[in-house]
């Protein structure tokens, strides 16, 4: 499909477009998504991502479905693009059982046609009803937009179990003809890559990331401490040194001595205007925390890692990881709250010895269930009894902590997503389900099954057609939960075998990240080499780790010097390509600093930075003469000095008299 993405842009977002331009990279992924590739986009935080989904959903011409983790991402996306002019159906917690049954009885009669429906991926894996009424309109879903992909891999830091269930839910509603996918993300590791693709179908010719992955405007420190006395002084100082600008401090402890509250507490005391914000607190007070903070009101949060994905705040200048995170990916992902506005900003990691060992563990290996948790939890939910049993996931945190492993190694098995009880009705108008409930004098779900003769999927399908084509009403908030099927009366050794090695494989590999990070960390000298030691995890080509300072325009060039050509030609408005490959014969080509291109014809840009060093000179001279024989009249050269601004002035005026 050839498409001019910027002209769908000036089409589908105007205001937009009269403010800013597409980077090359948001119209290489919508390009790739509009010829509908499957599509991993890896680009970092505050790089843009939103748009791509934005701008390809609207160009496909149908639904996107957006699957999201967190209530305030949902909320702020939502926001934003109604403000563009476009109509979103959001479902979360926040919103009352009541209004999201009516919204989805709207979409299911398309009296409500969203170009955009927002959800949890706990949603599409818990809500029958939500499933029931995407599948009668799945024709109108042309794109799956997944946001915080990473959550996918069951190897990353920032595994949610029900990720993992998304490709279940498309091929209840899609069977093997999926919509396009677009998962997008802004650190992923060689292993979670792997992981996603082979979830979503993902070639490697379709994963795009972007050139700005190393986040050089962040100046990162480590300091390594004794003990925690002196760490936690440190961190004292570090707040007056930077009082009065926005702060972050991640602890990855609520309670309890140095968590989250006694810091702020005794922050508080030294006259910071500080809070804290961890999980346990509601969806609403996370919001209110994350709004204050963004308006000015707190100039210091500290907080575990609830406060991460998503969360956009443009002027967060300093983060201080007070705990070790554990590993690269969340160290560099946590560090991104930063500069989310292109700024200058400071990163400080305090630690010690023990805190590395603490990390292994109290946080990685207490995070895996014990073999005794796995059985009590595994009796909690069958009874040590085979069948079909109904599990009502968010009421219980221990179930939440076992159930992947009991459906990732097949000991239960996902029927359906139903309700736990019938007895929810009344005004039945539905003959069928009028007949369901007359079998059973406690209408439980369950029992019905066995009365009927039905499974449980078919008693759900007449539940959720009643409800959505008016022909009951309901009398009781919906109690929404799994049926699965349970094959044994107890864990067997065997069973366990398979949970250990699983839990023991995912043990170990983390242990391994930590490792790794603390190897960098030891071994890297400056905020330069920690850069570009990440960024080659992160899988940046080489001849991109040099890269570290960023244009007008928004791409990366490796000096100071070239920073200032670049930007003198976006301020006269000349388009320029860096690097680019320029070929001489069929398969050998020079990169000049700068291309640009006059009509039909191309100039080229070389400054010459360290002229006057043998191994360089030599290098100049067999280039130049590559000019002289096969471009001749195309090249324009600088040289370093005081006067560089004004030189590069004169070319500019020269350049543009071609």
């Amino acid at each position: 499909m050839d498409i001019k993405i910027s002209s769908l842009f000036e089409n589908y977002f105007p205001d937009l477009a009269n403010k800013f331009n597409l980077n090359d990279f948001q119209e290489k992924s919508v390009s790739n998504v509009l010829n509908k590739n499957n599509t991993l986009c890896i680009l970092p935080t505050g790089g843009g991502k939103s748009l791509i989904y934005w701008l390809s959903g609207v160009a496909l011409n149908g639904v996107t479905i957006v699957i999201s983790p967190l209530i305030a991402l949902i909320d702020e996306q939502a926001s934003k693009i109604e403000e563009q002019g476009y109509q979103v159906l959001t479902l979360h917690g926040g919103i009352t059982a009541k209004k999201q049954v009516e919204l989805l009885k709207k979409f299911y009669r398309k009296e409500l046609n969203p170009d955009f429906i927002f959800v949890s991926p706990e949603r599409i894996s818990m809500d029958g009803l939500f499933e029931f009424c995407i599948k009668s309109r799945s024709d109108d879903i042309k794109l799956i937009a997944i946001d915080e992909v990473h959550c996918v891999s069951q190897w990353g830091f920032s595994f949610r179990p029900f990720y993992k269930r998304i490709p279940d839910f498309l091929n209840n509603i899609f069977g093997n003809q999926w919509p396009t996918i677009l998962g997008l993300t802004a650190t992923l590791n060689p292993k979670e890559i792997k992981d996603i693709c082979n979830h979503f179908n993902i070639s490697s010719s379709n994963i795009i990331k972007s050139d700005l992955l190393v986040r050089s405007e962040i100046e990162l420190k480590k300091i390594q401490f004794h003990n925690e006395d002196e760490k936690e002084e440190k961190l004292w100082d570090l707040l007056k040194i930077h009082k009065g600008e926005k702060i972050l401090v991640y602890l990855y402890r609520k309670y309890h001595k140095r968590g989250t509250e006694e810091l702020k507490n005794k922050a508080i005391e030294k006259g910071f205007r500080a809070i804290n914000f961890h999980g346990d607190m509601s969806s609403k007070e996370r919001q209110e925390i994350i709004s204050a903070f963004k308006n000015g009101d707190f100039d210091v949060v500290f907080a575990t890692n609830a406060f991460g994905m998503g969360i956009d705040i443009p002027d967060i200048r300093v983060v201080i990881h007070f705990m070790m995170p554990e590993s690269v990916e969340q160290y560099y992902q946590e560090v991104g709250r930063a500069s989310r506005d292109g700024q200058a900003s400071n990163a400080y990691i305090l630690y010690t010895n023990k805190n590395i060992q603490v990390k292994k563990s109290h946080f990685i290996d207490r995070s895996f269930p014990s073999i005794e948790k796995l059985h009590d939890v595994f009796k909690k939910i069958t009874n040590n009894r085979q069948g079909l049993k109904t599990v009502t996931y968010f009421d219980d945190d221990e179930i939440q902590q076992c159930l992947a492993y009991f459906l990732d190694n097949n000991i239960l098995t996902i029927v359906s997503k139903g309700l736990i009880s019938l007895d929810i009705f009344s005004d039945i108008k539905n003959a069928e389900l009028n007949h369901l409930l007359n079998l059973t004098k406690n209408k439980g779900t369950l029992r019905t099954v066995k009365k009927s003769g039905l499974s449980p999927s078919e008693i759900s399908e007449v539940a959720f057609s009643a409800i959505a084509n008016d022909e009951v009403k309901l009398t009781k908030n919906m109690k929404k939960c799994l049926i699965v099927e349970n094959k044994y009366e107890d864990l067997e050794e065997k069973l366990l075998k398979l949970i250990e090695q699983n839990i023991e494989e995912k043990r170990n590999y983390k242990h391994q990240l930590l490792d790794y990070f603390t190897y960098i960390l030891e071994n890297c000298d400056n905020s330069k080499e920690l850069h570009q030691e990440i960024g080659r995890y992160l899988g940046v080509p080489k001849h991109q780790l040099n890269k570290i300072y960023k244009t007008k325009k928004g791409d990366l060039v490796r000096s100071k010097s070239e920073l200032i050509i670049a930007n003198l030609l976006v301020d006269e408005n000349i388009e320029y390509e860096y690097e680019k490959k320029l070929f001489y014969t069929d398969n050998r080509w020079i990169e000049p600093d700068f291309t640009i291109t006059l009509g039909d014809k191309e100039i080229y840009w070389e400054h010459l930075g360290m002229i006057g060093t043998e191994s360089y000179d030599r290098r100049w001279l067999e280039k130049l003469s590559i000019y002289e024989t096969y471009f001749p009249g195309q090249l324009v050269t600088t040289y370093e000095g005081a006067t560089l601004t004004d030189s590069v002035r004169v070319i500019i005026k020269k350049v543009k008299n071609y």
